[in-house]
């Protein structure tokens, strides 16, 4: 079993459980992950739970071969606001987010 305690609330998950992928990169590898406005994003995360995901991550950098890097401010300013909509539109849905950089985590753990 794992226990994940965020911001208050406590995650048990006692079997395997389905993860979505938001990439808030215009660049993606997987074109399926790319969405045009803020509302496409939160249509497909309802579809998402409607479906059984319990965790959705989000990534503001391309790891695709040959993908340009971009700075902490940059992937920042990209995947902050895609985790303020989610919160607010689905304040129990469990998130990640996917990068390797600390400044980027913070501040998605601080959205």
């Amino acid at each position: 079993m794992i226990i994940i305690q965020s911001k208050g609330r406590i995650y048990s998950f006692h079997e395997p459980v389905v993860m979505g992928i938001i990439n808030a990169t215009p660049d993606s590898f997987y074109t399926g992950s790319l969405h045009e406005s803020m509302d496409a994003i939160l249509e497909k995360v309802s579809a998402w739970c409607k479906y059984g995901m319990k965790v959705l991550d989000i990534g503001g950098q391309s790891t695709r071969p040959g993908s340009t890097r971009i700075g902490m401010q940059e992937e920042t300013d990209r995947v902050t606001p895609v985790i303020e909509a989610i919160h607010r539109a689905f304040p129990d849905l469990l998130l990640s987010i996917d990068t390797y950089q600390a400044g980027v985590a913070r501040a998605a753990i601080e959205a």
